[in-house]
């Protein structure tokens, strides 16, 4: 199995640094006896999304199937909300991709158990998109 690894360190915190994130990531893909297809890092803040141009790369190649697993930090390193989380855990398994957190196991879509709680994330961000949509057409914002 082939692994693009991913990394983001937000600019705003200056005592972040990629490097954390990646060694143990690296360790975890050799361990596995996997292959690292490519690390993608991005310096940018969560929502900075213009300025997440490794995460653009790594779903452009995700698309292309040029590796079968995302392997990311925390899951927060990738997503920034539940709805991005969610969209992001139905676009990968479209590509033939699975994604990992190394810090929160349970977070494995390429196993039935993890499969599961994407499926869960999926439901709770429906309810949240219903909620926005009521208290919009209620004009509380």
């Amino acid at each position: 199995m082939t692994v693009g690894i991913y990394a983001r360190a937000a600019t705003s915190d200056k005592e972040q640094n990629v490097e954390t994130q990646l060694l143990p990531l690296r360790e975890f893909v050799q361990a596995q006896g996997r292959e690292n297809y490519r690390t993608y890092i991005d310096l940018a803040s969560a929502t900075g999304l213009a300025h997440r141009t490794a995460w653009g790369g790594l779903l452009e190649d995700a698309s292309k199937r040029r590796f079968d697993l995302v392997l990311v930090w925390p899951m927060d390193r990738a997503f920034w909300s539940v709805l991005d989380t969610a969209t992001g855990l139905q676009r990968l398994p479209t590509r033939g991709v699975g994604l990992r957190s190394y810090n929160e196991p349970w977070l494995d879509t390429t196993s039935p158990f993890g499969e599961a709680l994407n499926c869960i994330t999926i439901v709770y961000t429906q309810i949240e998109l219903e909620l926005i949509r009521d208290r919009v057409k209620a004009g509380l914002g």
